[in-house]
């Protein structure tokens, strides 16, 4: 009998316990203003912006600037590197930028970019294709691996200027 009173005991304070938050609440919201609830909902419908990855290259127009080198976009596995900096680089030899080195990582990557004049491509141990274009007339390389690839200029038998505008690479 005295733990049947225990617990209708705890259970009515536990009601009333209750019954009071409800009240609490309902006193408090109708001390707010509907202007309240308007400044409120306009800030909630502000909220942050969306980050949208556009791949563009970082510091492209530093780079073009300093070096001559139009970087575009690309998915981070093909990043212009210091010819100095490791052995396994791609290097990409012009008449107008001597030689541009690329780190290749990841299994699979991309770089479009605009470099003039391109006549060689040494490749890595990375499969790689370059996409070349002469006025209108465009055309796809593949790139030895760790070795000299000619072309553009030293690849046309009319000796034009090519300028390179992508690099496809795969483990």
């Amino acid at each position: 009998m005295k733990i049947r009173k225990t617990m209708l005991r705890s259970a009515g304070a536990a009601l009333a316990a209750g019954a009071m938050a409800w009240i609490a609440i309902a006193a408090g919201a109708a001390d707010h203003s509907p202007a309240d609830a308007s400044t409120m909902k306009a800030i909630a419908d502000e909220g942050p912006g969306y980050a949208i990855e556009d791949f563009g290259y970082p510091n492209a127009d530093k780079i073009l600037a300093e070096r001559g080198i139009t970087l575009k976009r690309g998915d981070g596995h093909i990043m212009l590197a210091d010819c100095s900096s490791a052995s396994d680089l791609m290097e990409v030899w012009s008449r107008a930028n001597e030689k541009i080195c690329f780190r290749v990582s990841g299994s699979t990557g991309y770089l479009t970019l605009e470099i003039p004049a391109v006549f060689a491509v040494k490749g890595n141990s990375y499969s790689a294709q370059v996409d070349m274009v002469t006025g209108t007339e465009q055309k796809s390389f593949d790139v030895n691996k760790n070795a000299w690839t000619p072309v553009g200029e030293s690849a046309d038998e009319q000796g034009r200027d090519f300028m390179l505008l992508e690099i496809r690479t795969s483990k």
